[in-house]
């Protein structure tokens, strides 16, 4: 019939495996949160989290069985954030060491 899409049915047994999934990762968080792993301490956190992410978007918001258009719309949303962490990221590294990282607009007044 006009107008009716047809949709994938997900067997029950797919998503409590990506609940499991998403159970043992938030494990792997919990545990990498307790341990000190120098400069790599953002860069896991973020691997984690952005599994995690995949597997929601994948599964949950069932973008693994959509058509293109969609997955063009969830490409873009990838690629803004990523432009949006870039800028951000090299204006903070732009500045030197020490500088405050509040406008002189901001500053309290000194007093007299």
């Amino acid at each position: 019939m006009a107008g009716q899409s047809q949709h994938h049915i997900v067997p029950l047994k797919i998503y409590f495996a990506v609940f499991a999934a998403l159970l043992v990762g938030t494990a792997i968080t919990v545990w990498a949160a307790f341990h000190d792993f120098g400069a790599l301490n953002t860069v896991i956190a973020l691997a984690i989290a952005g599994v995690k992410a995949t597997l929601v978007i994948l599964y949950f918001m069932h973008v693994k069985y959509s058509k293109p258009l969609i997955w063009t719309f969830v490409g873009a949303g990838i690629l803004w954030l990523g432009i949006l962490i870039t800028l951000t990221a090299s204006d903070y590294f732009s500045r030197p060491p020490g500088q405050s990282h509040a406008p002189a607009a901001v500053a309290a007044p000194h007093a007299p």
